[in-house]
């Protein structure tokens, strides 16, 4: 298994295997577009029913902690805080096997004093083991200007990074296009759950857009190493040589995204529903959601976006267009003979040509035993 893989990630690398990721980028960019707007659309309608589902530390208001339960269910806290502000309707969850957490909006002191003394009652431990407090909405402002500020600071700073160090700022502008879509489909996933959108989601969010830069830097710089003076060949298209750097990066891309998630998806699954830690939960699943999205955009969205770019400029079309003249006389001066006429094509005998594919590095065609 190791050895077919290896030589899977060889063949790749030299060009004798190729899939025509670049070629096929219309229907990648409209898997995209519509995760896109399924992810929109969710967003949309959970802001219509009255927003996203934000933590107490972004709408501000009372929060209880019971340690040391024997019963986690949620029946004695609802039962609780109803008898002192029957007009609430309490936010709880379990934390652990022995500890639960009870969100309310703003109470009074005197509320407070009560809820905590209904829920000590409740779930039959001291008042020692209840503790509150509470939480002011300007400070769930602040982190929410702070986090957009972010946001955008990092964008700016990406694009000016990429375009100087690539001096292409097509390169920079398919990198934030492939980053808007990781954002936007990895909230959307997490509105379509529900789960509450705290601080720690929001470091998952700007984390995964770290990810996902470094991602498409490294696919990005093999294109770079592969079009380097195209122009000045007849062999292959700009196309072709930025699909052999997605091709020649596909193995290291599945190898890094599969050891990132692994323990990430252990944090999400062990550390979050088992254990019941509820901040784990909130960065594990920004984290794996837009890690599994961006190892997609990297690969099938960012490198053929920029290639989709670049085709638009003139000097590459009329490169492409003279590549495939000369390339069809080839194969019609070879005539009838498969063998002759495939290696024209540049491929391999065997081997059908695929559109977009790296014709460069190909098996010699094999000789016609005389009969």
């Amino acid at each position: 298994m190791a050895s077919g893989f290896a030589q899977w990630g060889n063949d790749l690398y030299t060009g004798r295997r190729s899939y025509a990721i670049v070629a096929k980028r219309r229907g990648y960019f409209l898997v995209a577009i519509v995760l896109v707007v399924l992810s929109l659309g969710v967003i949309g309608i959970r802001m219509a029913g009255g927003g996203l589902n934000l933590g107490i530390e972004f709408r501000g208001g009372s929060e209880f902690t019971v340690s040391g339960v024997s019963d986690t269910s949620q029946q004695p806290a609802l039962d609780a805080v109803a008898a002192v502000a029957p007009e609430e309707v309490p936010r709880v969850t379990s934390v652990g096997s022995s500890t639960v957490r009870i969100q309310t909006a703003e109470l009074s002191n005197e509320q407070v004093e009560q809820v905590a003394t209904e829920l000590a009652d409740a779930y039959g431990v001291s008042t020692g083991e209840v503790t509150s407090s509470y939480i002011g909405p300007t400070w769930g402002k602040d982190v929410s200007q702070k986090a957009v500020v972010g946001l955008v600071v990092f964008l700016l700073l990406v694009s000016l990074v990429m375009t100087v160090y690539f001096r292409n700022w097509r390169m920079a502008l398919a990198a934030v296009i492939a980053l808007f879509h990781d954002l936007v489909v990895t909230v959307g996933i997490y509105a379509l759950i529900g789960w509450e959108i705290t601080p720690a989601t929001v470091i998952g969010l700007l984390t995964i857009l770290a990810y996902s830069i470094y991602d498409t830097v490294v696919v990005f710089d093999k294109v770079r190493e592969n079009t380097a003076g195209v122009l000045d060949q007849t062999r292959s298209t700009y196309a072709e040589r930025a699909n052999l750097a997605i091709n020649q990066t596909l193995v290291r891309s599945i190898n890094t995204s599969i050891v990132a998630l692994l323990p990430v998806a252990g944090i999400l699954f062990i550390g979050a529903f088992l254990l019941g830690a509820g901040t784990l939960r909130d960065i594990a699943l920004a984290l794996f959601v837009g890690m599994a999205v961006g190892a997609y955009s990297s690969v099938y969205l960012a490198t053929p976006l920029e290639v989709a770019l670049r085709e638009r400029e003139k000097p590459i079309r009329d490169h492409t267009a003279k590549v495939l003249a000369l390339r069809a006389e080839r194969v019609e001066a070879a005539g009838d003979d498969e063998d002759a006429a495939l290696a024209a094509a540049g491929v391999g005998a065997g081997r059908q040509l695929q559109p977009g594919e790296h014709l460069g590095n190909k098996a010699q065609p094999r000789r016609r035993r005389p009969r």
